[in-house]
């Protein structure tokens, strides 16, 4: 008895709840049809008022259509809404009326949209908007001038015209959106480097964790502070093999989410091939985009702590004749050399501002 009193007392589920909370998903690409609004249509009228026999034409304006607007809500980090919203229509503007009464014009639709979103028109592939700062806008699709209405057409030669403008039609098509993740610092590296781990020491992340590879299958973010006023933000990209640019693994799909980086991270495993291993992941950031082989860049060597330190060190001179960049000795396991890793971080991302 009590049981069913507890149940009536519940307040009903909302609808869709749990579908959001199983479908919370990182989805990084969609495809969408945009279209603003159509003016509206100039209107013909003439006065017909007492004591006014000749009133004239007094046909209005009509209203402009309303803008597809993107704008950036740091808020968001997923394109998933797009998915379920493939189809964005902006209002049309109101045809003008009598007595010179204009339309009224229709509202904007704002689309919000996560910092990082790169907005490409499908049949041309003129990149629209690069969106990043909180609150930035662009405007994808104008919508249409309002028509003009017959009292702008008199004349003395023409006293009551019968002309008006229809309003100018909206633009539309169909745009690409890309999310690029917004971070100064890319962790880089074949499967199961433990890049993940790597993010969980350094910040208050908790990717998912588990020995085979491709373990993480969607980036992920994490924020580092360096003191009490300084940080900065790191992503975690899924792993990478030989081919990856051409699809192969997890493929192309993520390597874009380390074009903005200002840095990149190599995370090598020591007990593995470090050469090897290097350079197969610089030929496919190098394939993917040849301006991110020139990056800043260093190494954090891994798992230190499951070989002798003589053979760590020998690793670091091999890496450090071969690569010329600075290899630092760490155990994201064991939160072994992190504060010389991210001292390095912060010096090189002060450089490069």
């Amino acid at each position: 008895m009590t049981r069913r009193l507890l149940l009536a007392n519940q307040a009903p589920p909302r609808r869709g709840f749990f579908l959001a909370a199983a479908v919370k998903k990182f989805i990084d690409e969609a495809r969408i049809f945009v279209r603003s609004g159509k003016g509206g249509d100039g209107a013909i009228a003439f006065r017909r008022e007492k004591y006014r026999p000749f009133g004239g034409p007094a046909g209005g304006d009509g209203g402009k259509g309303g803008d597809v607007i993107f704008e950036v809500d740091e808020g968001l980090s997923t394109l998933l809404d797009f998915k379920y919203r493939p189809r964005l229509i902006a209002r049309n503007g109101e045809p003008g009326r009598g007595k010179e009464q204009y339309g009224r014009a229709a509202e904007d639709l704002i689309v919000k949209v996560p910092p990082g979103t790169v907005v490409i028109d499908e049949a041309s592939g003129e990149v629209l908007a690069d969106l990043v700062l909180p609150g930035q806008r662009a405007t994808i699709a104008r919508g249409g001038a309002g028509g003009l209405g017959n009292m702008h057409f008199v004349s003395p030669t023409r006293q009551a015209p019968r002309i008006a403008k229809p309003g100018g039609p909206g633009e539309e098509r169909w745009v690409r959106l890309e999310l690029r993740l917004v971070a100064e610092v890319g962790l880089v590296g074949m499967p199961n480097a433990g890049k993940s781990t790597l993010l969980a020491a350094l910040s208050a992340a908790r990717p998912k964790i588990a020995p085979y590879p491709f373990t993480t299958l969607t980036p992920n973010l994490g924020r580092v502070f360096v003191g009490e006023t300084e940080s900065f933000t790191v992503a975690d990209i899924p792993g990478l093999i030989e081919g990856a640019h051409t699809g192969h693994g997890l493929g192309i799909r993520f390597l874009r989410h380390i074009a903005r980086t200002r840095i990149l991270v190599f995370v090598l495993d020591v007990t593995s091939d470090i050469e090897r291993d290097f350079h197969t992941v610089r030929r496919e950031i190098e394939a993917f985009d040849p301006q991110l082989a020139h990056r800043r860049a260093l190494i954090a060597l891994n798992k230190i702590d499951l070989v002798s330190a003589e053979q760590a060190a020998l690793a670091e001179e091999k890496l450090k004749r071969t690569t010329g960049l600075e290899v630092y000795r760490i155990s994201a396991q064991d939160r072994i050399g992190l504060e010389p890793l991210i001292a390095a971080m912060a010096a090189m991302l002060r450089e490069s501002a």
